[in-house]
């Protein structure tokens, strides 16, 4: 990607970007119009200038000047400090100009996805992400998502990826030595804590029982 990137120093041990993006550049259509349009204005100010008031173009060049930091540039220099970054562990969004904030969800926690798309959205390629979380986090909106539905895949991908990762490395899976009770509650709180998925819980679980 282009331009300013999220930091590598920020990433953990074995944790690498699989993408990262800014908003859609819907975003940047209004701070575009009222460029153009305070530059024009501007422009005839100064080619049709009132006789009698010496000061006028000056005056509504500083009044667009003043204007145009506020509607057109700031805008862009907020879309520019918005990131989304989707690495092997975590989705994370930051934004922020003066003062940062950041947002940051372990795949692992992600129990629900979804995206939504206004008739307009689907037009422009844009969308917004929902995603269902455990811990405080709740339910989190990611807006203005460029091709929100491939993200949502990917997405889905990635977080199953490191569903499959983490198992191996905390359960390997199930031991066989304990007792069908204890197997079926480890198994449980597994399923329960997202490191292995329903399919995967059910499939254990009846070569538990078939054992017993």
């Amino acid at each position: 990607m282009a331009g300013m990137g999220y930091p590598k120093r920020l990433l953990t041990t074995g944790e690498e970007i699989v993408r990262e993006f800014r908003p859609h550049w819907r975003m940047l259509f209004v701070p575009f119009a009222w460029t153009v349009l305070l530059i024009a204005a501007v422009i005839l100010t100064w080619i049709f200038p009132p006789k009698d008031l010496a000061w006028f173009d000056w005056g509504v060049t500083a009044i667009a000047g003043i204007a145009w930091i506020i509607l057109g540039l700031y805008p862009f220099i907020a879309w520019w400090f918005t990131l989304y970054v989707l690495t092997n562990e975590r989705l994370i969004a930051r934004s922020g100009i003066f003062s940062r904030h950041g947002l940051e969800i372990p795949l692992e926690q992600i129990n629900d996805l979804s995206f939504h798309q206004s008739i307009i959205e689907r037009v422009l390629r844009c969308g917004d992400l929902l995603i269902e979380s455990a811990g405080e986090q709740g339910q989190s909106r990611f807006s203005n998502i460029p091709e929100p539905e491939q993200f949502h895949s990917l997405l889905y991908r990635v977080r199953e990826e490191r569903s499959k990762s983490l198992q191996g490395n905390h359960a390997a899976p199930v031991p066989q030595g304990d007792d069908s009770v204890s197997r079926l509650e480890r198994l449980a709180k597994l399923q329960a804590d997202g490191m292995i998925s329903r399919e995967e819980y059910e499939a254990q679980k009846a070569k538990i029982l078939e054992e017993k």
